[in-house]
């Protein structure tokens, strides 16, 4: 299935019990609302599709993994209710992946900023390239990692998460991110990456689709209550992203680009 997104598109494929689910857009493979819409929906039906037995989750091109939120939607936000509704599109997303009863596998091959690091880390298992360096770039654009916060804290703990958090400027490494949990394996290649990530894959479309189910929630054993948080959380970054200093400071990089 192929759905097109403003400028993009969310493609999904089953081969062999894999269900491939690939995003893209042009600007790095930012996220608009309505990719992040379209990224949720494949990973619910996946969930659902008895012949989809693991996902991989991936984004297209050879540069960067994910962008993040889309510059152009966060400026156009005028109201509490419209920010609201765009981080929800994020909360959204990391409740599908949490609650999806198939192991998500993320390949990233380039890298990752903001949500693009909480797609990383909501994956059951990340897989990266050299050159996967990440970096959470909310608070220099006047909110905070609010949404993804949750998910990236649970991967790599609360001290990694703060020194991201707090230098919202600094890029941190893909050795860095490997060391701290966040990627599973990092590869010097992609064809190394690539070979892992079909390694894995197979091995988990020929196990045992009711064990992996319950092995994925009891890793995921404490999140239940995410489904509210991370609403409160968008709350909170819908309104913040309407202040003088994130508006400013949006216009500033968009224009920048």
């Amino acid at each position: 299935m192929l759905k097109q997104v403003k400028e993009g598109h969310v493609k999904a494929e089953r081969h062999n019990g894999v269900m491939t689910i690939e995003f893209f857009h042009p600007q790095s493979n930012s996220l608009p609302g309505a990719m992040l819409e379209a990224i949720a929906h494949e990973i619910h039906a996946a969930g659902n599709d008895h012949d989809s037995k693991v996902v991989i989750l991936q984004s297209g091109g050879e540069r960067a993994f994910c962008a993040g939120a889309s510059f152009e939607e966060l400026i156009a936000i005028e109201t509490a209710e419209q920010g609201l509704q765009f981080f929800s599109g994020f909360a959204h997303l990391i409740n599908e992946m949490r609650k999806c009863p198939k192991f998500i596998i993320v390949r990233i091959q380039g890298k990752c900023v903001g949500g693009g690091v909480g797609i990383a880390a909501a994956a059951d298992y990340a897989i990266a390239v050299e050159g996967a360096d990440v970096k959470l770039s909310e608070l220099a654009i006047g909110i905070g990692p609010f949404v993804v916060g949750p998910a990236v804290e649970r991967k790599i703990g609360l001290s990694p998460f703060s020194s991201l958090a707090i230098d919202a400027t600094m890029w941190r490494d893909a050795e860095w991110a490997r060391r701290r949990g966040l990627y599973a394996e990092l590869h010097g290649t992609v064809t190394g990456m690539d070979e892992s990530i079909a390694r894995l894959a197979n091995q988990l479309a020929h196990s045992n689709p009711e064990a992996m189910a319950q092995l994925k929630q009891t890793l995921w054993k404490g999140t239940e209550h995410w489904d509210h948080l991370l609403l409160e959380r968008a709350a909170m970054s819908g309104k913040l992203v309407l202040s003088p200093f994130s508006r400013q400071a949006i216009q500033k990089i968009k224009g920048g680009r």
